[in-house]
């Protein structure tokens, strides 16, 4: 191997040996319980001699990043609405179960479908994956979670026993005002990120904040894509005044606070200069 070559060009040569591990499916590292390195880092600049033992791990069947969110996003699009046109293996036969008196259901549907039809639009023209796969076995237990979620929450807010709001039309106009800011705010901050990697490259770069007022976000925390998210959440909560959509609201925001913690360390690892003020995911807080 030259040494000149990128550790990619030596995936390369790896599955032309070995055409069973494609290069997706290869973690190669320096030190077997180490850091895997990227296909851009060439074997010069690593912390090698003249001769260097590279380790080999198989990753297993991969499946590409796009076709995951494709198959996430779409599961509970259409889940939803099993419950919402109330389906008679769902609530029953009976008459009274096909229809319901309260508008901030039929709200509630129209805010549950934008989400994921965003989503799936972001997946297809806005997001670009700094790495291309994720393993094959972890799609069961995301679409059980997304997928679940969907038709519990689904269940409840569509329920002929449904009751809406404690607050009535205030209550439920204050969060649909705060749900589009945050939906706006959300699909502001990843088309700033997918900008940052418009060349095609995958190296990690600092975001700042643009002329968009919804990217100002980034002066205070860094991964202002999951604080509009959670945000989200949070009003479709106040609209249903439904505990299970309190429940995946909760969980969702520890699953992003532990996503951004690790964003965030990632930033000050790689950037000395990485502004100092930033939070991961709650201005000033957390």
């Amino acid at each position: 191997v030259e040494p000149n070559a990128t550790i990619r060009e030596i995936r390369l040569m790896f599955h032309k040996l070995y055409p069973r591990w494609y290069p997706a499916r290869q973690s190669i590292k320096l030190d077997p319980k180490g850091k895997a390195l990227r296909d851009e880092e060439i074997l010069q600049h690593l912390p090698v001699g003249t001769t260097a033992t590279l380790y080999f791990k198989d990753l297993g069947p991969q499946i590409g990043w796009t076709t995951v969110f494709l198959i996430e996003y779409t599961g509970p699009l259409f889940i939803y609405f099993v419950f919402y046109f109330r389906m008679n293996f769902v609530y029953g036969l009976d008459e009274r179960f096909t229809s319901s008196p309260h508008p901030v259901v039929n709200l509630a549907c129209i805010c549950h479908s934008f989400h994921y039809i965003k989503r799936l639009i972001e997946t297809v023209f806005v997001h670009r994956f700094s790495r291309g796969t994720m393993p094959l076995r972890n799609i069961v237990k995301n679409c059980l979670y997304y997928w679940g979620f969907a038709a519990w929450l689904a269940y409840y807010i569509n329920h002929p026993l449904y009751t809406p709001p404690s607050y009535g039309k205030k209550q439920i106009n204050f969060a649909v005002i705060m749900f589009l800011l945050c939906e706006a705010g959300n699909f502001s901050i990843h088309v700033a990120l997918s900008d940052l990697r418009r060349n095609g490259s995958k190296t990690c770069k600092i975001p700042y904040p643009t002329k968009n007022p919804f990217t100002w976000l980034f002066f205070f925390v860094s991964c202002p894509n999951y604080t509009y998210e959670v945000g989200t959440w949070i009003s479709f909560t106040i609209m249903t005044q439904c505990v299970p959509v309190g429940l995946f609201t909760l969980l969702c925001f520890i699953q992003m606070t532990v996503w951004a913690k690790d964003k965030h360390c990632t930033y000050l690892r790689e950037f000395k200069d990485y502004p100092s003020h930033r939070m991961p995911i709650i201005p000033f807080l957390l």
